[in-house]
């Protein structure tokens, strides 16, 4: 071994054990709130099956939930792919979904989405999820859907169904 050889083995290894960066507090803030805000549950595959996908976390479901008279929606890929995900969102738009119900090009939230509860987070957990969900990995998951009142469902399918009203 020379000593120009040893010298880069000594430095790679003292560049291995070096401490990792501290992560970015509003990252962190991000991820808090997703792990308890039910994320997980609608945008992760196999969660309704009882076997999460976690190499597809947060990826996009493939359960949609019909809304009678509205059709059936899956929870979509939140990941920063760009073909499938959010990846062409900004965090100010992820954000403004989140506490508005509204996405970028205008279209409304599908109602199974509680962007009327998440209304009320103050503006920094607002923007630390959409932090959180911008540093998440792309991953390409393409969810069907959403699928109108007369189409055919291609994914499995939950519904939810208003209770009846009592005749008077």
């Amino acid at each position: 071994m020379t000593a120009k050889t040893i010298a880069l083995a000594f430095a790679a290894t003292a560049l291995l054990t070096l401490p990792a960066s501290a992560a970015d507090p509003q990252v962190e803030r991000g991820k808090y709130l997703v792990s308890f805000a039910g994320c997980f549950d609608c945008h992760t595959p196999g969660y309704f099956f009882g076997k999460p996908d976690m190499a597809r976390y947060l990826a996009g479901s493939e359960v949609g939930f019909e809304i009678p008279g509205l059709g059936v929606f899956a929870g979509p890929n939140l990941t920063s792919d760009k073909e499938t995900g959010l990846g062409d969102w900004t965090k100010e738009e992820i954000a403004t979904a989140l506490q508005t119900g509204v996405r970028p090009d205008g279209r409304i939230l599908a109602p199974i989405m509680p962007w009327k509860s998440f209304a009320g987070m103050t503006k920094q957990d607002a923007s630390a999820i959409a932090a959180y969900l911008k540093s998440l990995p792309p991953v390409k998951n393409k969810v069907p859907g959403p699928f109108g009142p007369t189409e055919k469902p291609t994914i499995f399918v939950m519904k939810i169904v208003p209770p009846e009203t009592p005749a008077k």
